[in-house]
């Protein structure tokens, strides 16, 4: 049913993600699909990396780790922006469709009442793309 899973991944905030790379690891296996890990990243030095180019490094490195895990075909996708917290959505959409992904898994937060201010990266995901978008919150997550 899946052929191109997309995982967003943030490598300043991977113990986050964990919940949500098993989520992948569990349906790329199931359904045979590859794996795009996409990062986006600032142009300017950050945390992680100095560089665009080093912090691609680093998603290939991530990337590779994760393919033990599951042994499914892993690829990267990673964009550089002056803003990344601004420009997230449009990048995430972008490159749903470059990657001609058919699922995108995404860690999440338990729901809280700003949301209703600022919509979720996956619903902006979920409506403008033809994706299916699956969120995973963490395991502690209270109702």
């Amino acid at each position: 049913m899946f052929n191109t899973i997309m995982v967003p991944v943030d490598l300043a905030h991977i113990e986050t993600l964990e919940p949500a790379l098993a989520v992948t690891a569990d349906m790329a296996k199931h359904h045979n699909a590859r794996i795009c890990y996409v990062g986006i990243t600032a142009i300017t030095p950050g945390s992680v990396a100095r560089t665009p180019e080093e912090y691609e490094q680093k998603l290939n490195a991530f990337a590779e780790k994760r393919k033990e895990v599951h042994g499914q075909p892993v690829s990267v996708k990673v964009y550089a922006s002056a803003d990344p917290t601004a420009d997230l959505d449009d990048l995430l959409i972008k490159a749903t469709k470059e990657v001609q992904a058919d699922l995108v898994v995404m860690a999440t937060h338990p729901p809280r009442h700003l949301d209703a201010l600022i919509p979720s990266h996956g619903g902006k995901v979920a409506t403008h793309t033809q994706a299916s978008v699956f969120l995973v919150r963490p395991t502690d997550a209270q109702d």
